[in-house]
């Protein structure tokens, strides 16, 4: 799992389409019942966890709605997985990942 919170978003300002993104928030249920998940199921895949809390993350996060045009219908947990996204989180959304996941397993 890589982070990114202040001077590493700099770093990274722009959505890398081959990486697989989670954006959250420390405050958010549902981002914890996402990263449980993932913890869980995937322990070993790198997704880039991106804060919202920041300004740089909620740049980074604003690139990935504009890419899939989500417009007011933006919200967090987002999950950014090339060409697919997911947005919020219950458990209805875990086949859905498990498929969307597939081409950034090793």
């Amino acid at each position: 799992t890589t982070r990114l919170v202040g001077s590493e978003m700099c770093i990274r300002d722009r959505l890398m389409p081959d990486k697989p993104y989670l954006f959250y928030s420390d405050g958010c249920p549902h981002c914890h019942e996402a990263q449980e998940f993932l913890n869980r199921k995937y322990p070993e895949l790198n997704i880039i966890k991106v804060s919202v809390d920041n300004k740089d993350g909620t740049r980074l996060m604003s690139q990935c709605a504009r890419k899939f045009k989500l417009g007011r219908q933006v919200g967090i947990p987002l999950f950014c997985l090339g060409d697919k996204y997911i947005v919020g989180w219950s458990r209805r959304y875990e086949q859905k990942f498990h498929n969307y996941i597939k081409p950034f397993l090793k």
